[in-house]
């Protein structure tokens, strides 16, 4: 892997009582060894894993709004507060990469607007406000990604049907083994976490631990779900 290490740096932290040291995820970091391709965070809104790959898009000099190292743009509350106190640990370093936000990829698509000089080759030739959601996310890991790179991601299925989250399992398998990449996914999704080899790290516990696809609520609940519907919705929905 590129990356092989995460490492938070407390003796630089003045203050565990200020965000986001107050995340219990956050607040235990020591160090995270990564020796898979693919790496998923896991855990509920607000856990700390959004923090952290946006501390990671930081410290590697990606736009935390969105984007690679020269797409210069801001959007409000992009700014990392983590990346400052955080170390990353190369086997070998790599500066190609990318930070995908699904939250602001309407703004990063509105920034390539006003950029663009080639027709958007690097996104299939057509501005990204001309696709639809998911065909914008697509086109963006088909065209804009290539080999010899760290790609992060934050939650990329929120425009993705099943569907389309099962191309791009496809894309995944392609881009690691052919094209050398390495990915850190923050993700809900049961479908990208089937993904098979990848690290699961869950953000759910005092501690950020690795888990098995099993062990996931994502999976646990989904299959629940799926294996007992009426029962679930009636014990849901019936006072």
């Amino acid at each position: 892997m590129f990356l092989n290490r995460i490492s938070l740096m407390k003796q630089d932290v003045e203050d565990f009582g200020e965000y986001p040291f107050t995340v219990p995820s956050i607040n235990s970091l020591e160090q995270l060894d990564l020796s898979n391709a693919v790496t998923f965070f896991v855990g509920e809104n607000g856990s700390g894993k959004s923090t952290l790959l946006e501390g990671i898009a930081d410290k590697c000099g990606f736009n935390t709004a969105g984007g690679g190292r020269n797409n210069m743009y801001r959007v409000h509350a992009s700014e990392s507060v983590l990346g400052d106190y955080l170390r990353l640990s190369w086997m070998p370093k790599v500066t190609n990469g990318f930070f995908m936000r699904a939250e602001s990829f309407y703004h990063f698509a509105t920034h390539l607007e006003d950029v663009d000089e080639d027709g958007f080759q690097s996104y299939g030739g057509r501005s990204l406000h001309k696709q639809s959601h998911g065909e914008s996310f697509l086109s963006l890991f088909l065209n804009r990604f290539n080999g010899r790179a760290l790609y992060l991601l934050d939650e990329p299925e929120a425009a993705l049907s099943p569907q389309r989250q099962l191309t791009f399992l496809r894309i995944l398998k392609d881009m690691t083994a052919e094209e050398d990449c390495q990915f850190i996914i923050a993700t809900h999704s049961p479908i990208l976490l089937g993904y098979p080899d990848a690290k699961i790290l869950s953000f759910d516990g005092d501690f950020i631990e690795e888990i098995d696809y099993e062990e996931t609520d994502h999976y646990r609940i989904t299959k629940y779900f799926l294996d007992h519907r009426e029962k679930f919705l009636k014990e849901i929905l019936e006072d």
